[in-house]
């Protein structure tokens, strides 16, 4: 189904880099490394390499993954672009900054093995990256999944998160312009949290 979704020339959720990265850039470190995790046609680790990360990122959908080497090339970015999905993905690879961006196709029986996945991802003091819709979304209608429970809720992230550093927690509405993908009055989650050293 992404395959298709992401087929043809045009990018389905633009490319620029969502604005939940514009709003959280004051926490990101000066170097490092980064993974994008399921990051599409590539705007989010596009943009996270032009800030000075050397960034890794991955997607199941060889169209998305193409469109993202593109963008990159046209940005004069590098990013290690990789096809595949989340059970094939070697998560005993550690970042600094993991980047998890409207991936909310995971829904709650196999939420938290994603979450250890991107915990164990993380090296100790690093930065977790965290945006998706809160379950009003559902009846906006302007992206997601139809599903509230695939939805994120800041207990539910705090929860998920117990003992990280809570940099910027927000369940808030806003218009957003992502393309053709995301577009309309949203009902937002941001979470930006730093693991404990």
């Amino acid at each position: 189904m992404w395959n298709e979704r992401y087929a043809g020339d045009e990018y389905l959720f633009g490319r620029e880099p969502a604005d939940f990265l514009l709003r959280v850039a004051q926490f990101l470190p000066s170097g490092g490394t980064a993974l994008a995790i399921a990051d599409g046609e590539g705007r989010n680790s596009v943009w996270l390499a032009g800030q000075g990360l050397t960034v890794t990122a991955f997607d199941p959908a060889p169209n998305a993954v193409a469109k993202a080497q593109r963008l990159a090339k046209a940005r004069g970015v590098e990013v290690a672009f990789h096809l595949g999905d989340l059970d094939g993905w070697d998560w005993t690879q550690t970042y600094d900054v993991v980047a998890g961006i409207f991936i909310q196709f995971v829904g709650p029986a196999d939420r938290a093995l994603l979450f250890g996945r991107i915990a164990g991802a993380l090296k100790p003091g690093g930065l977790l990256l965290l945006h998706g819709y809160a379950p009003r979304q559902v009846g906006y209608g302007t992206g997601g999944p139809p599903d509230p429970a695939n939805m994120y809720t800041l207990d539910l992230l705090r929860g998920a998160f117990a003992g990280y550093e809570v940099l910027r927690a927000e369940d808030f509405d806003a218009d957003v312009d992502e393309g053709r993908g995301h577009s309309g009055r949203s009902a937002l989650i941001d979470f930006v949290a730093r693991k404990p050293a």
